[in-house]
């Protein structure tokens, strides 16, 4: 036998780690160490401020700052993240969506002050509005104006940033919101025929421009454990792309037609129990957006063990590096073709995939199309979901370390540190610096640069050239938001519980308590059922935890009271004085519990109202007790999955109150 010779191997995917945290400075340290180790693209997390366009200092802001990724207000924020990083030569991403036009003229204005062109600029703004109303949060406009924010970018792109990808279709979000593989191809996909529709028929684009701009549409995929089904939806993807851009908007070019993603894995799957189990977790999910090179993801970036914890360190982050290293250098992966061409399990299941996805897609394109139908696919999502939850609760999805081999040692990987806390010195900070930043401008300039914004949104003309006006004269992420809002309005997004049906009765594997047993008790409460009032305060928009108690005490038998994602303490607290609630239950998951809770308890007090109240969503273990110390009845975390155990408990409560023995 002689040896076969190797074939130099494909140039690997660009590598990624999704950070930001505290200050642009701490960033920008973060992301040159974690260049220095060999990632070769950024990926930016801007904090819940910056996403939902507020400055620092806004009262919307409180307890928000710097929690889940970096605070950007303005062009000294960005020149400071990106010290030290030539534009020209740096792939990055921005996970930003509502005003992603503000913050790409901020990336434009920083990089044509070292003398880098639009024109060279090569990256990403996620940009996919209509995610944000069925899973993510951060959407601020009404769905036609948010539409309207993306074409102009689009249009602006094509001609001033060819080499950008203005638009980053985001299924993502959907699988994290416990969409299906099916649902997951439709509603994506309906998304982007929705804004290319727009674009082609905005008359901002010259038809011989169309096959690029179809082109600069990505797409940012999730790869979730069911490592063969990932691996088919990915190959599905390309199939269906392909097809709409021939078959719908003439797109001739192969290139322009490719089914160009980036991918973080499932971050839906990852445990607090056990969280040691991530790290396979992690290398299951990255096999399948690799191994296939007909649906290899162009770039990868991996969340770390801890992340169902809280902020990972530097350290997770570059465990996270590694495994993609060791991957694409040590193996042999990128020295073959694709290796599932001709798999008859492989190509069936895709098949089947792309003939189910295509169904959807038509109907959804057939009832308005994706921006119009808004709240029939959220209502979709809560109930798969609930599915989801069902399953696991049931014991019917096993997830180990959760519902099934739960004994385990303790791990040498916990303990004080584990997770990145940010310094609660850092609001300050922003305050002081942004009022710093504020009083050193020309605001003569400022204000002349926000009345032409105003008026090219008002008037309908594009606002990206305004908008880097703006960014060059000193204003703010805040001035930038305000003026929309003025302009386009607010909105707020439906919740889908009430629209969510099909979760199901399902047995417990273990003889435990069902949700219909507790619901028989409920009936049998003094007084009639319970009323839940189900809130989340604060600027977090991740509602899928909210929702599915709300689907669930529902399905327990009680009242449910749920207004949906922003909320201030004020606004709970009137809502619970007029409600008179049994329980209120709080949901956060930004970090900000220790900022965001106290508030919340010292407005219900100043409203005279008694209703015990609980907290869920990624609370580390020793906040715990200090929020069982300022008030709150009972903690509840991702690994409470049994969900008829939380509901009893809930409705405990109520019984207590009614009683007296609070």
């Amino acid at each position: 036998m002689t040896d076969t010779p190797q074939r130099p191997p494909a140039a690997p995917w660009i590598m990624r780690t999704y950070s930001g945290h505290s200050t642009a400075k701490a960033s920008n340290e973060l992301y040159r160490t974690n260049l220095a180790k060999g990632q070769t693209g950024l990926s930016i997390a801007f904090d819940l401020p910056t996403q939902t366009g507020y400055d620092p200092d806004s009262p919307m802001a409180k307890g928000e700052v710097g929690k889940v990724g970096v605070p950007i207000s303005h062009l000294g924020d960005m020149r400071t993240l990106l010290d030290g990083i030539p534009p020209g030569r740096m792939n990055t991403s921005m996970t930003i969506n509502a005003p992603a036009a503000w913050l790409l003229a901020l990336y434009v204005a920083n990089a044509e002050e070292q003398g880098v062109e639009s024109r060279e600029l090569r990256g990403t703004t996620q940009n996919d509005i209509v995610k944000e109303y069925l899973s993510r949060g951060t959407y601020i406009f009404p769905p036609e104006p948010s539409r309207r924010l993306i074409v102009d970018m689009i249009s602006w792109c094509s001609e001033h940033a060819p080499l950008w990808n203005p638009m980053n279709v985001c299924s993502y979000h959907l699988q994290e919101a416990g969409a299906t593989p099916v649902q997951e191809l439709a509603y994506s996909l309906a998304t982007a025929v929705g804004v290319l529709d727009a674009v082609r028929d905005s008359g901002q684009v010259a038809p011989e421009r169309f096959d690029q701009v179809f082109g600069s549409i990505s797409f940012f995929v999730n790869a979730g454990i069911r490592f063969i089904e990932e691996i088919c939806k990915l190959r599905a993807f390309g199939v269906l792309w392909e097809r709409i851009g021939r078959d719908r908007y003439g797109v001739s070019d192969p290139k322009a037609l490719r089914f160009r993603y980036g991918v973080q894995v499932n971050s839906l799957g990852l445990t607090e129990a056990q969280p040691e189990n991530n790290v396979q977790r992690i290398v299951l999910e990255m096999l399948a957006v690799t191994l296939s090179k007909s649906a290899r993801a162009r770039s990868i970036q991996l969340p770390a063990w801890n992340e169902a914890l809280g902020l990972p360190r530097p350290w997770d982050q570059q465990w996270s590096l590694r495994m993609q290293q060791v991957l694409a250098y040590e193996s042999d992966l990128l020295e073959y073709d694709d290796i599932f061409d001709g798999s008859h399990v492989v190509e069936g299941r895709t098949a089947d995939l792309v003939d189910a996805a295509q169904a959807e897609l038509d109907d959804i394109i057939a009832r308005g199309g994706a921006f119009a139908e808004v709240d029939s696919l959220k209502a979709g999502l809560v109930a798969s979901m609930a599915r989801r939850t069902r399953r696991i609760e049931s014991g019917e999805q096993v997830v180990v370390g959760v519902n099934r081999f739960t004994e385990s040692e303790p791990s040498p990987l916990g303990g004080e540190g584990a997770i990145l806390r940010v310094d609660p010195t850092v609001e300050a900070e922003a305050v002081a610096s942004i009022a710093a930043w504020r009083a050193n401008r020309d605001q003569a300039a400022v204000d002349a640069a926000l009345a032409d914004l105003r008026r090219a949104a008002a008037e309908g003309d594009n606002v990206m050239p305004a908008s880097i006006v703006l960014a060059k004269a000193g204003g703010t992420t805040g001035e930038w938001g305000a003026v929309m809002r003025e302009v386009f309005g607010e909105y707020r997004g439906p919740t889908g519980v009430a629209g969510a049906t099909g979760a199901g009765a399902t047995g417990r594997h273990d003889g435990g308590e069902t949700l219909e047993q507790v619901a028989d008790w409920v009936r049998t409460i003094d007084g009639g059922p319970p009323k839940l009032l189900v809130a989340k305060p604060g600027l977090d928009g991740h509602s899928n935890g909210a929702e599915q108690i709300a689907v669930a005490a529902r399905d327990a038998g009680m009242e449910v009271v749920y207004s949906g994602i922003r909320v201030t303490s004020e606004q709970i607290a009137a809502s619970a004085r007029d409600e008179d609630p049994d329980v209120i239950g709080l949901s956060i998951l930004s970090g900000a519990h220790l900022d965001v809770v106290p508030d919340v308890l010292a407005e219900l007090a100043r409203h005279g109202v008694d209703a015990p109240v609980i907290v869920g969503g990624i609370i580390p273990e020793d906040d715990r007790p200090r929020l069982v110390d300022a008030g709150v009845a009972a903690v509840y975390t991702p690994k409470d999955f049994d969900l008829a155990r939380i509901m009893r408990e809930i409705a405990g409560l109520a019984v207590k109150r009614r009683s007296g023995q609070e």
